[in-house]
C-alpha cells in the first residue's frame, strides 16, 4: 500500500489553517469537478481531493494522520503500525466500509470500520441535548487483566486553536481497570464525553482495551498463549516443570514423548474472567549445545546407540 500525502494533494503546507484547507479544496473542486472540468482525469483527481479534504478538514483525523505519517513521502510503501491510533480521543462517528470504499485502500485502512476508523468514536445520535460519547483506544499491561489496577491514562485531544491551526491538548484520567478485562472490551467512564447542552446528560468516554506486546505471552480473547522451552529428556521421558504466569507460578506436566510444536491446554489458567480463559503452552524442544567434552561424549553416545533417523519419513 502506498502512503498518500494529503497536504500535497490539496497543495497546502503542513501547518495550514482550517480556512487554508477549505479554500484549497474549493479551488480544486472548481477545477476538477466532473460536471465542469475538461481535464481527462478529472474524476480521479476529484476523488483524491475529496479524500484528502475528508481527513484534513477534520481536526481529529488530521491529528492522527499527522502522527502516523511522520517521515513518510507520497508513494512510499506503507503499512500502519499496530496500535497507531492508541491514546487519541475522538468524538465523531467513523466512516462505514461502504463510505470508505469510495476512497483509496490507504484511507480505508486508517479510517474505515475495518481499520482505524471504527476507533473514531460513537455518535450519541438523535436531536437530543445530551452530549456525545467520546472514544479512545488504550494499551494496558497484561498483568492488569490478571490483577486489576488503577491506571493513570493520558489522552491526546485534537482541537483547533484560535488561529484555526490544529493543536493537541492532553487530559489525564485515573481509570479503574477491572480484573479479567479482555482485549476489545470497553470501559465506560460516565460523563467524560462531550458536555451536555442545557439540562441534558453529558456524553460518556468509552475506552477500548488493548494489550501491549509482551515478550512471552500472546493473548487471544480470554486465552493466553506461551512458548514453553523444554529439554530433550523432559520431552522424551515426561516431566513436571514450573511455568511463570502474571499471577504466580504453575506446575505443568509434560507428557512422555512430547514433540516440538505440540500444544498443551491448561484449562482455567488464562485471563481470570467469567468464565476464565485457558493457558495454551506451545512446546519448544531446546537442544543443549555441545560445547564441552562431556556434552560431546553424550551426543556421540546417542548417535551410536539410538536407532533414530529424523528424516526417515521424508524419503520416498
Amino acid at each position: 500500500m502506498e502512503f498518500k500525502d494529503y497536504y500535497q494533494t490539496l497543495g497546502v503546507a503542513h501547518d495550514a489553517t482550517a480556512e487554508d484547507i477549505k479554500k484549497a479544496f474549493r479551488k480544486l473542486a472548481r477545477k476538477y469537478h466532473p460536471d465542469v472540468s475538461k481535464e481527462p482525469d478529472a474524476e480521479a483527481r476529484m476523488q483524491a481531493v475529496n479524500e484528502a479534504y475528508a481527513v484534513l478538514s477534520d481536526p481529529e483525523k488530521r491529528a492522527a494522520y499527522d502522527q502516523l505519517g511522520q517521515g513518510y513521502q507520497s508513494g512510499q510503501d506503507f503499512r500502519p503500525p499496530p496500535d497507531w491510533d492508541a491514546g487519541f480521543e475522538f468524538s465523531k462517528h467513523g466512516f462505514s466500509n461502504a463510505e470508505a470504499a469510495d476512497f483509496s485502500d490507504f484511507f480505508a485502512q486508517l479510517f474505515g470500520h475495518g481499520g482505524g476508523g471504527r476507533r473514531t468514536g460513537f455518535h450519541a445520535g438523535g436531536l437530543h441535548a445530551a452530549g456525545e460519547d467520546h472514544y479512545a483506544k488504550i494499551l494496558l499491561d497484561l498483568d492488569d487483566a490478571f490483577h486489576g489496577a488503577t491506571r493513570q491514562i493520558s489522552l491526546r485531544v485534537p482541537k483547533l486553536d484560535a488561529n484555526g491551526r490544529m493543536a493537541l491538548e492532553t487530559r489525564t484520567l485515573n481509570v479503574q481497570i477491572p480484573k479479567g478485562v479482555r482485549e476489545g472490551q470497553m470501559i465506560r467512564l460516565a460523563g467524560q464525553g462531550t458536555p451536555a447542552q442545557g439540562e441534558g446528560q453529558p456524553g460518556d468516554l468509552l475506552l477500548e482495551v488493548h494489550f501491549k506486546p509482551h515478550p512471552r505471552y500472546r493473548v487471544a480473547g480470554r486465552d493466553v498463549h506461551l512458548t514453553l522451552p523444554v529439554a530433550p529428556w523432559e520431552a522424551a521421558l515426561g516431566a513436571v516443570v514450573m511455568v511463570e504466569l502474571p499471577d504466580g507460578a504453575l506446575k505443568v506436566r509434560i507428557p512422555e514423548g512430547a514433540q516440538n510444536g505440540r500444544q498443551l491446554r491448561v484449562r482455567g489458567k488464562g485471563i481470570p474472567a467469567t468464565p476464565p480463559g485457558d493457558l495454551l503452552l506451545h512446546i519448544e524442544v531446546v537442544l543443549p549445545p555441545a560445547v564441552t567434552p562431556k556434552a560431546r561424549e553424550v551426543y556421540e553416545t546417542m548417535a551410536r546407540e539410538l536407532a533414530f533417523d529424523p528424516r526417515a519419513e521424508t524419503r520416498v
